[in-house]
Formats: structure tokens, C-alpha cells, sequence
């Protein structure tokens, strides 16, 4: 899903430690010192995933670190935020959770062209530690393969 604005962060562990089915958009609910903080580059999402309660969908251990200029109504950094995503979607997104025992991850926060923040999600199968390694060979082959054709080209 491509997607016009400005990447905030993106989260590179989820292309190694898991194997991505699907991908979308939602939005976030934040506050206005979250969206400040945002803005500037200071969110993490290293240890964040996304999980379904009562027919909502809420960004769970994603750190925003609190913004300097917001004093006393400033926010908790690792507060759950609602995501904001259409009934159809979170009840298809939930049946793909429970059955096939799939985790919603976030990959990036963006900027939407309205000014909105959004977060890109992927719903992700785990990896075993079998794959990881041959994913690593398969990628150093290629490089290997990449620059042994570039130097024949010389």
C-alpha cells in the first residue's frame, strides 16, 4: 500500500523477525503533545504490536517520548492508543487473529496528506530462527551476485 507524506519512523525488525501477509493504513487517536512529539522523530515502535479488545483496535507498547514544551499536560509515554479503523476491517482482522494465530505489528508511522498521523500495520506470521538464517544467506548471495555482475560490467 503506497501512501503519500512523510515517514516519522519505521519499525526495521518486523522484515526479519516476521513473515508479512498483509498490510493497511489506520489512523491514531492521539493527544496534541503525542502529535508534537511525532512530528519532531521521537516515537519508537521496537517492542509494539497491535491487539483487538472489544471490537477495537488499540497500539500497545509503542513509546512517544514526552514533548518538552507541553509542561503538566504532557502525556504517558507508553500509554495504549486507539486505532481508528473501519467495524468491516477490525472484525476481518480479528477473525485472521484468532484463527490463524497471526499478530498485528506496527511497520511505520507516517504523515497522511490531510495532516493526519496514520500508522502503516502489517498482520505478520512469526519466523522460526531457521528461516531468519536463511533469509541472511539468501540476501548476502545476492549482494555477492549484485557485485559480481557490476564488476563484469566495468
Amino acid at each position: 500500500m503506497k501512501s503519500s507524506g512523510r515517514t516519522f519512523t519505521v519499525n526495521k525488525h518486523v522484515a526479519h523477525d516476521y513473515q508479512i501477509l498483509e498490510t493497511l493504513e489506520a489512523g491514531l487517536s492521539l493527544l496534541g503533545s503525542e502529535v508534537k512529539s511525532i512530528r519532531d522523530g521521537r516515537i519508537s515502535l521496537k517492542e509494539s504490536y497491535a491487539e483487538v479488545r472489544n471490537g477495537e483496535v488499540f497500539l500497545v507498547k509503542c513509546h512517544i517520548s514526552p514533548y518538552e514544551a507541553a509542561n503538566i499536560f504532557n502525556h504517558e509515554p507508553l500509554r495504549e492508543r486507539k486505532l481508528l479503523l473501519h467495524r468491516r476491517e477490525i472484525k476481518r482482522l480479528a477473525g485472521k487473529i484468532q484463527e490463524r494465530g497471526l499478530t498485528l505489528v506496527p511497520t511505520r508511522v507516517l504523515a497522511a496528506g490531510t495532516g493526519r498521523i496514520k500508522v502503516e500495520l502489517a498482520l505478520v506470521r512469526g519466523k522460526r530462527e531457521y528461516e531468519k538464517r536463511e533469509a541472511i544467506k539468501k540476501r548476502d548471495v545476492d549482494r555477492e551476485i549484485r557485485a559480481q555482475i557490476k564488476k563484469s560490467w566495468r
